[in-house]
């Protein structure tokens, strides 16, 4: 069951992404300081964006421990 609600909400996401990236085919040019990117539509940079965010998220997250069998038989 959580595999599939996995799959349906990356689906969805993937579908948000690509209507996202359809409407907003205008191009854009990023600045940051003195750089400045290529121009390239808004839906690009919003999926890159997200993506960074999911991936940095899952690295950042902490992962859950695993207890050996003597320490659960103390509590």
């Amino acid at each position: 069951m959580a595999n599939f609600l996995t799959a349906l909400i990356l689906g969805a996401w993937v579908c948000a992404i690509a209507l996202i990236s359809v409407q907003n085919a205008t191009p854009v040019s990023l600045r940051f300081l003195t750089f400045q990117s290529v121009a390239i539509p808004v839906g690009v940079v919003l999926a890159f964006c997200a993506t960074l965010g999911m991936v940095s998220m899952a690295i950042a997250l902490p992962r859950p421990r695993r207890r050996r069998r003597n320490e659960l038989d103390e509590f």
